[in-house]
């Protein structure tokens, strides 16, 4: 008989119904002793559990406490999308997950700047909260990319669970952690660990910047968990997960979160201003490649102070190149080496340093002025916008 699609699907529909007709057939059978069947099994008795043990009934609460405050967050973005032979439609489509975190009953919302991403036209966030299982729109506050710190707001019409917050700067290697993200998409994910390390440096999202006094935990941190909270025993924020160090891509034991301190000091700044504003000396750094080019192996070579600057009034100059014919030469040149005696290697050491202190300190900046001559200036801190 010539099969045609028509039959050959029925054949297989007819053979799978057989099947099931076989299937009916052995599983109404009784069974027997057989040697290897036993008609008399019955589920198992359950063993006693006993209560929980201590640790174990405080792990639970504090994740019952903390979880409400955890949120779920997808990034949107437009794309064309064929969607027939000879369309394509715009689409709004998931471009990926992360975790965060209510940081007050008004809706302001804390996660990674990785986890919103490039911010383009069209970007949309949404932010869920798994224990009521509720989404909401979402808008980008402010972010502080060499910090890797976002605030987004969502207007909710329930009521909402701010985190607890702690403090980073007495926190000790050893005591224990625990994190709550959503690793992979699974939401709601605790994992445990302890402290393994303190003070530790990581590049941020910003070119050429590090986060100084990060803390390294073994809490398993996976893709998903940017942006969690990093919680100490008492269930506070002590940090917000941002890394891994891992070749595969999931967790290996080593990850990284900011400190609390540091986000206490940059979220209020992001939801007031939409920026962070950090003490500056008024001074533009010259491009670090430009100043090992021009002869300057360390310190941060002065490109332009700023009129009315702290650094003007001590009198700090900005550089001045010449041309000359094996190429181009410094005539006079302020450098950076030195805040308060701590050594400035380049651009990034004197961010760090200065980001220890607030607007309106005072400083001593120690400077190398025309390659030989060692000055040191007190300089009053200002106000300095960073996006």
């Amino acid at each position: 008989m010539k099969t045609t699609p028509l039959t050959a699907g029925l054949l297989i529909f007819t053979a799978a119904v057989g099947g099931l007709a076989l299937g009916r057939v052995f599983t109404d059978r009784s069974g027997g002793d057989d040697g290897v069947h036993n008609s008399n099994a019955t589920p198992r008795a359950i063993a006693p559990r006993g209560e929980l043990e201590p640790e174990e009934k405080t792990t639970v609460e504090l994740f019952k406490r903390v979880a409400p405050s955890v949120v779920y967050i997808t990034k949107y973005g437009i794309h064309q999308v064929q969607t027939g032979w000879f369309t394509r439609d715009a689409m709004t489509i998931p471009e990926g997950t992360g975790s965060g975190f209510i940081w007050s009953e008004d809706g302001y919302i804390v996660t990674n700047r990785h986890v919103v991403a490039d911010i383009t036209q069209g970007s949309q966030w949404r932010v869920t909260l798994p224990d009521q299982n509720v989404t909401y729109e979402a808008k980008v506050v402010g972010i502080a990319s060499e910090k890797d710190l976002a605030v987004l707001k969502i207007d909710a019409d329930t009521k909402l669970t701010p985190i607890s917050v702690g403090e980073s700067k007495d926190l000790q290697v050893g005591q224990k952690v625990y994190a709550i993200g959503n690793p992979f998409g699974l939401d709601q994910t605790l994992t445990k660990g302890i402290i393994s390390a303190l003070h530790r440096e990581i590049n941020s999202q910003a070119r050429g910047r590090t986060i100084a006094d990060v803390i390294q935990t073994d809490a398993a941190i996976n893709p998903g968990n940017s942006g969690g909270p990093l919680l100490d025993s008492a269930g506070r924020l002590i940090g917000v997960n941002t890394a891994i160090a891992t070749l595969s891509g999931s967790s290996a034991g080593v990850g990284f979160a900011v400190p609390v301190d540091t986000i206490n000091q940059i979220v209020p700044q992001l939801i007031k201003f939409g920026y962070v504003v950090r003490p500056g000396l008024g001074i533009v750094p010259a491009d670090e490649n430009a100043a090992r080019q021009l002869g300057i192996a360390k310190g941060v070579l002065i490109k332009d102070v700023a009129v009315g600057s702290g650094a003007e009034d001590a009198g700090l100059q900005g550089a001045e190149v010449v041309e000359t014919r094996k190429g181009y030469k410094l005539r006079k040149a302020d450098v950076i080496v030195a805040v308060n005696g701590q050594a400035i290697n380049n651009s990034n050491d004197l961010y760090n340093v200065l980001d220890k202190y607030k607007a309106g300190d005072s400083v001593k900046v120690t400077i190398d002025r025309d390659s030989g001559k060692k000055v040191e200036k007190t300089i009053t801190l200002q106000e300095m916008r960073q996006n």
